[in-house]
């Protein structure tokens, strides 16, 4: 037993969840014995209805929560026995895209992207290298100095991409970046995942989306109540009735 958890450990798992449960309160586990392996830069889907435990899930990932019981190993760590001071150094790789862009108002695009860099001391001459770098990878190279309320949803939500993005990150989370754009901006921003998942990064989707699961026939693992109810290759959106 203990040789066949110590494989999936190899290099090529990014993220494994082993027997993991998360109770918030007594007698109700938000995640009951959760067990899966994502290798690297696979793409993969996670669906289910409110409740179903996909927010858990992100959040254990990203070390906001740890594990009640079992184990989760990111990138290669521990993710229950970082200690505090070794977190914000865990999270520099993975790039997180929220729903709601989670932007900096008061900033243009280039700062609201330089800021991800400036938290992890990166030297100014590489900020200016790598912001219009990215920025370009969006889409925004025209938009730099636009203030981010002068933006469109669909741009805005390329901006938080490309703030994902500005550290190359092994890994991007994204917690239903599609929820707040049109179904033209969101085909958009999903084909931006899928090239940059092309490139090698490991992408994670939260979505409820499911005319694009569906459609870009990717990994899907399927949530209820907590538990792992599928996980198919090439999967579409599973219903829960």
């Amino acid at each position: 037993m203990k040789k066949r958890k110590q494989k999936q450990y190899d290099d090529d798992n990014i993220i494994v969840l082993e027997d993991v449960v998360k109770v918030y309160s007594e007698n109700t586990p938000a995640l009951d014995g959760v067990s899966l392996t994502i290798k690297r830069g696979e793409f993969v889907f996670i669906v289910g209805d409110s409740g179903s435990g996909k927010s858990t899930l992100i959040k254990l990932l990203l070390r906001e929560l740890v594990p009640t019981e079992g184990r989760i190993i990111v990138n290669g760590q521990n993710v229950a026995k970082l200690r505090r001071r070794k977190i914000p150094k865990f999270r520099r790789n993975i790039g997180v895209v929220f729903q709601d862009f989670r932007l900096l108002n008061n900033r243009n695009v280039y700062e609201n992207v330089a800021f991800a860099q400036r938290i992890v001391q990166v030297p100014n001459k590489e900020i200016k290298r790598n912001v219009p770098h990215v920025l370009s990878i969006v889409g925004l190279a025209g938009k730099y100095k636009a203030r981010t309320t002068q933006l469109s949803g669909g741009e805005q939500q390329r901006v938080a991409l490309a703030r994902a993005l500005v550290n190359n990150p092994p890994i991007i989370l994204a917690d239903e970046p599609t929820g707040n754009l049109d179904p033209n901006n969101s085909w958009e921003i999903m084909k931006l995942f899928e090239e940059i998942n092309e490139q090698g990064t490991t992408v994670v989707v939260v979505t409820h989306n499911r005319e694009i699961v569906n459609a870009m026939r990717k990994r899907v693992i399927a949530m209820k109540k907590g538990v792992i109810v599928s996980d198919e290759e090439k999967g579409g959106y599973v219903d829960e009735d």
